[in-house]
C-alpha cells in the first residue's frame, strides 16, 4: 500500500481519532484545547495503513470479546447445577472482564470501540469520520460472527440446544421492556465512555486519576448484572447479531431489532447528554 512505510514510521497516527478512548485520553497537557471536530467525510484516511489498522484492531477485539463471552454462557447454561458454575455473575464478569483488557490493548490503535453503538455515538460527537465510523463497525460485526462461530465449531450440539448465547427476551418481559432495557443499559456504557475518555475533564479534575478501560468495563459488568434476566444484555448490535447469525433460529431474529434500535438510541441520547449538559459546563470559574 502506498504510503505505508512513511504511515508506520509517523507511528500511524496520521488519522487517529479526535479523541481516542483509553488511557492516550488523558495524556494531553493541563492546558486543554477543544480539538476540531472530525470532517464527515476523509478520503485521505482511506490511503492510510493506521486506518485498515484500526478496522482490523478492532476486527479482533470484538472476535475474542465473542469467543470469552459465548463460551462462558455456554459453561453455565450446560451445567445442570448452577452452583457448580460461575453463574449470572461470572456471566457479567466475564463481559465486563473482557471489555476492560480489549479497550486497554487497542485504546492505541483505534480507540478501543468494540461496539457499534460506541462508535456510533462517537460519530455523533463529531469524535471520528462517517467513513471510519462504517468501516468499524463493518469490523466489527465480522469480528463478532467469527468469535461466535469458532465457540459453535467446539461442540455444535451443544450450542445449538442451549441458545448460542443469542439474546432476546425472556419470558415474563414484553418488547417494550426490553427495548427500554437495552436503551438505558447502552446510556450507561457510552455515557461512561465519554466521561472517561473526556480529556477536557481529565485537565479540569486533575486530582482524579483514572484509568478510562476500568470504568468502561465496570459499566458493562453492572449493566449486565441488571438486565441479563430481561434480554442477557445486548448493548452492543454487533455481539447480538453475531451470536444471531452463527444460532440462526427464528425466534432469535424476532427480537433481533430491539437489539440495535435500543442500543443506538441510547447510544445518541449519551452522546447528545453528555455534549450539551456535561460539556457546557463552565470550564473555567469566572469573577
Amino acid at each position: 500500500m502506498e504510503g505505508k512505510e512513511q504511515d508506520v514510521s509517523l507511528g500511524a497516527n496520521k488519522f487517529s481519532e479526535r479523541q481516542p478512548i483509553g488511557t492516550s485520553a488523558q495524556s494531553q497537557d493541563r492546558d486543554y484545547k477543544e480539538p476540531p471536530p472530525a470532517p464527515l467525510f476523509e478520503p485521505e484516511e482511506l490511503k492510510s495503513w493506521s486506518f485498515y489498522r484500526a478496522g482490523i484492531a478492532e476486527f479482533m477485539a470484538t472476535f475474542l470479546f465473542l469467543y470469552v463471552t459465548i463460551l462462558t454462557v455456554m459453561g453455565v447454561s450446560n451445567s445442570n447445577s448452577k452452583c457448580s458454575t460461575v453463574g449470572v455473575q461470572g456471566i457479567a464478569w466475564a463481559f465486563g472482564g473482557m471489555i476492560f483488557a480489549l479497550v486497554y490493548c487497542t485504546a492505541g490503535i483505534s480507540g478501543g470501540h468494540i461496539n457499534p453503538a460506541v462508535t456510533f455515538g462517537l460519530f455523533l460527537a463529531r469524535k471520528l469520520s462517517l467513513t471510519r465510523a462504517l468501516f468499524y463497525m463493518i469490523m466489527q460485526c465480522l469480528g463478532a460472527i467469527s468469535g461466535a462461530g469458532v465457540v459453535k465449531g467446539f461442540k455444535k450440539g451443544l450450542y445449538m440446544a442451549k441458545g448460542g448465547g443469542a439474546n432476546t427476551v425472556n419470558a415474563g418481559y414484553t418488547k417494550g421492556d426490553g427495548l427500554g432495557a437495552e436503551i438505558i443499559g447502552t446510556f450507561v456504557l457510552v455515557y461512561t465512555v465519554f466521561s472517561a475518555t473526556d480529556a477536557k475533564r481529565n485537565a479540569r479534575d486533575s486530582h482524579v486519576p483514572i484509568l478510562a478501560p476500568l470504568p468502561i468495563g465496570f459499566a458493562v459488568f453492572l449493566v449486565h448484572l441488571a438486565t441479563i434476566p430481561i434480554t442477557g444484555t445486548g448493548i452492543n448490535p454487533a455481539r447480538s447479531l453475531g451470536a444471531a447469525i452463527i444460532y440462526n433460529r427464528e425466534h432469535a431474529w424476532d427480537d433481533q431489532w430491539i437489539f440495535w434500535v435500543g442500543p443506538f438510541i441510547g447510544a445518541a441520547l449519551a452522546a447528545i447528554y453528555h455534549q450539551v449538559v456535561i460539556r457546557a459546563m463552565p470550564f473555567k470559574s469566572r469573577s
